[in-house]
């Protein structure tokens, strides 16, 4: 079949400009989501001065909401146009409220204790309501741009290599603005007094930056994309909230991919949560949280254009499988090095995010897999509904790396107060850092091998798709 048969099915070529504007979506997400993810817990501690395990039933609490919230923001995507397409448009609706609030997360009010912890709560549950209304709707912007999976590899690529300059901006920009500003990351015991004062001023500008990159990045997005694959108005019509576990029950593929994305995200936010207090307390030396924490981000610069090469001569399942066994070597290698031996330790972290760059870039690229699947099965192309489980799933191991390092370092003894932490806390952050990663490596491995769905299936589903819609 030539190439403009094979538009007509909805195999669309896309421009550069197209691909870079669609990553720039993911970019803009990172600076204002991402920021918020890998600090807040460290923020809330050692400047806010909660404790980490009401820090960490708020995390919880927050997943419990958007268990709720995420389907109907899909259903009501799909149920609904705006004026400027049937997702763009959320990301103009929303772009400038969830820069607001990402920002109001970083402000520490001059109130008593009860009221500071209530102030955290609200601000941080408006932040991910919020955040669920652009990320749902940015998902699906992949499902409509084409159906020609080569070409969602290469916006896959294009917007995790994006993704990867905005970490590189995160993890290392964030500690280095802060302490150009500040002097220091903080301690909640240093940080009494004005509102704005030494490490709270520091933080809080340096979000107001990110803020500010990350909405620029979002319109760039908006501004920058055509949909051309949605669902007719006839089946918009059609979309029943109860349609998400409809979904969830006759669609594997999404079933599986929604399990590759809880156990992924709990990964990296896990590991990148304990990054900071790692460096800080474990190496002793806060100076080089930054470099420690780029490094997670640098070897995705190289490898993700080389992502599309890579899925043709490995397969998709291959290149998975050599991603997580390198990244488990990383991980385990972590976990066995003295904290004094400073540049083994920055090694082991280059190795593990040399596998794990890849695997949290490809899993993107199975989404459109799954609502293809589906569409095939049914007639009814559900991104946004299928994006919110996703969705919900990706913030709920997001939420992992909150929970599940506060309860530990609770349990084990950190207190944000003291220089010098206990042995047993110090175990702690290692456990989280590498230990507690390594494992749920496995269990990814073992979700993907359940995973099943072959190009050329897809390719087929696509046309018969396509030919089904042209008899309606």
């Amino acid at each position: 079949m030539d190439t403009r048969s094979l538009e007509d099915k909805g195999f669309y070529k896309l421009s550069w400009r197209e691909r870079i504007a669609f990553g720039s979506g993911d970019l803009a997400q990172n600076f204002i989501y991402q920021t918020v993810t890998t600090y807040l817990l460290f923020f809330y501690t050692n400047v806010y001065g909660l404790n980490p395990a009401i820090a960490a039933t708020m995390f919880l609490g927050v997943r419990i909401i958007d268990a709720v919230w995420d389907p109907i923001v899909g259903t009501l995507i799909d149920k609904s146009t705006t004026r400027w397409g049937k997702y763009r448009g959320w990301l103009l609706i929303m772009a400038i409220p969830l820069t607001v609030l990402m920002i109001a997360c970083f402000i520490v009010p001059a109130w008593g204790v009860n009221a500071k912890v209530v102030y955290a709560c609200v601000t941080y549950v408006a932040l991910s309501v919020i955040y669920t209304t652009v990320n749902v709707p940015y998902g699906a912007i992949n499902a409509a741009l084409t159906r020609d999976q080569q070409e969602v590899t290469i916006l896959t690529s294009t917007r995790m290599w994006l993704v990867n300059v905005a970490q590189v901006a995160i993890t290392y920009g964030v500690p280095t603005l802060v302490i150009f500003f500040a002097g220091s990351l903080g301690n909640s015991s240093t940080e009494s007094g004005a509102l704005f004062s030494e490490a709270r001023y520091g933080w809080l500008l340096t979000i107001v930056i990110y803020g500010v990159i990350g909405l620029a990045a979002l319109l760039f997005c908006f501004k920058g994309t055509k949909e051309r694959i949605v669902m007719s108005k006839a089946e918009q019509g059609k979309v029943k909230f109860s349609d998400l576990f409809t979904e969830v029950v006759r669609n594997r593929p999404l079933r599986i991919v929604s399990f590759m994305f809880i156990t992924a995200f709990a990964i990296m936010a896990i590991s990148n949560s304990a990054g900071t207090y790692f460096v800080k307390y474990n190496l002793g030396n806060e100076d080089l949280v930054g470099k420690f924490m780029v490094i997670s981000a640098v070897p995705a610069l190289v490898i993700l254009p080389f992502m599309p090469l890579m899925r043709k001569k490995f397969g998709k399942k291959g290149l998975l499988y050599l991603s997580l066994a390198v990244s488990f070597i990383g991980f385990m290698g972590l976990f066995l090095t003295p904290a004094n031996s400073v540049v083994t330790v920055f090694v082991f972290q280059f190795v593990r995010s040399i596998g794990f760059g890849v695997v949290g870039a490809f899993i993107w690229s199975l989404i459109p897999e799954a609502i293809t699947y589906g569409e095939w099965q049914t007639g009814k192309r559900i991104s946004g509904i299928a994006n919110a489980l996703i969705g919900f799933f990706f913030k709920f191991g997001l939420a992992l790396g909150g929970f599940v390092p506060g309860i530990v370092m609770s349990f084990t003894g950190f207190n944000a107060d003291l220089a010098n932490q206990s042995d047993s806390a110090l175990f702690g952050i290692k456990l989280l850092l590498a230990a507690f990663p390594a494992l749920l490596v496995i269990v990814l491995a073992l979700i993907v091998w359940r995973y099943n769905l072959t190009d050329e299936q897809l390719i087929q589903y696509g046309i018969e798709i396509e030919e089904r819609n042209d008899k309606e």
